[in-house]
C-alpha cells in the first residue's frame, strides 16, 4: 500500500501540539459511508512494551469478516508517553505496517480515538489524512466528553458531548458488557461508522477486525 509522506514525526510536544491544530480543519466527519459497497475492513493496534512498539493490521473481507491478510511492524518507541499525543507515539510504526499491506481496505478501523479528542486529532483521524482513506476510532475507555450510560440492549447508544459539542457515541457493542467509544476519523460519518463498528462485532466487545489486529500486535514480555 503506498503511503504519501504527510510530515515530519520528529516534533517536539509542543510543535506537535500546533500541528494537530493546523491539521484538524483537514478532517471530514460528514461523508457516509457506503456500506453496502464495502468489501474490506481493516484493523489497526498497536502494543507498546519498554522501549519497543509493534503495530499490526489485519485485513478482512466484509462482511464475511474473513481475515485476508496480516502485517506487523516493530520500532523504537522514541516519542513519550502523552496524553492527546498518541499518533506521535504509535503512528510511525502503524504506516510501517500498512505499507505492507498488499491492498488498501475500504475503511480502517484503529483500536484508539478518531475525533474524541481535545483537538479532534486521535490517532484514527490523524493516519485517516496520511491514508486518504475512511478511518474510524474505537476506544475501550472514555478519553474525553460527558455522556448518559446507553441501555443495557445490544446497539444501545448515547451522543457523548465535550464543550457543548457532539464528538462521538457511546455503543453498547454487546448486550450487558461495558461499552466502546465510537468516533469519526476521516471521511466517514459517525452514523454509518456506528453501523459499520455494530455489524464487524460478533461475540465479543470490539469488532472483529480490531480483535485480531489487538492479538496479532502483542509484545512477549522482556525475558
Amino acid at each position: 500500500m503506498k503511503i504519501d509522506q504527510l510530515h515530519d514525526w520528529n516534533l517536539s510536544p509542543k510543535a506537535a501540539i500546533a500541528l494537530q491544530r493546523e491539521l484538524a480543519p483537514l478532517l471530514i466527519d460528514n461523508s457516509p459511508l457506503a456500506l453496502e459497497t464495502i468489501e474490506t475492513v481493516a484493523g489497526v493496534d498497536v502494543s507498546v512494551r519498554g522501549k519497543l512498539s509493534r503495530a499490526a493490521a489485519v485485513l478482512m473481507r466484509y462482511p464475511e469478516l474473513e481475515t485476508v491478510e496480516i502485517v506487523r511492524a516493530e520500532r523504537a518507541t522514541d516519542f513519550p508517553y502523552i496524553p492527546g499525543l498518541l499518533a506521535f507515539r504509535e503512528g510511525p510504526v502503524v504506516l510501517d505496517a500498512l505499507r505492507q499491506l498488499r491492498r488498501a481496505p475500504d475503511v480502517f478501523i484503529f483500536d484508539g480515538m478518531g475525533q474524541m479528542h481535545p483537538r479532534k486529532m486521535g490517532i484514527a483521524a490523524h493516519l485517516g489524512l496520511w491514508l486518504r482513506l475512511p478511518t474510524i476510532g474505537c476506544g475501550k475507555r472514555r478519553y474525553i466528553g460527558e455522556y448518559s450510560e446507553p441501555a443495557e440492549a445490544k446497539g444501545s447508544r448515547s451522543r457523548l458531548n465535550y464543550r457543548g459539542e457532539p464528538i462521538g457515541v457511546v455503543l453498547r457493542a454487546r448486550a450487558k458488557v461495558k461499552p466502546i467509544y465510537v468516533s469519526v476519523g476521516h471521511l466517514a460519518d459517525l452514523d454509518s461508522a456506528v453501523q459499520l463498528v455494530l455489524m464487524a462485532t460478533t461475540r465479543y466487545r470490539l469488532p472483529e477486525p480490531v480483535r485480531a489486529a489487538h492479538k496479532a500486535a502483542k509484545l512477549a514480555p522482556a525475558p
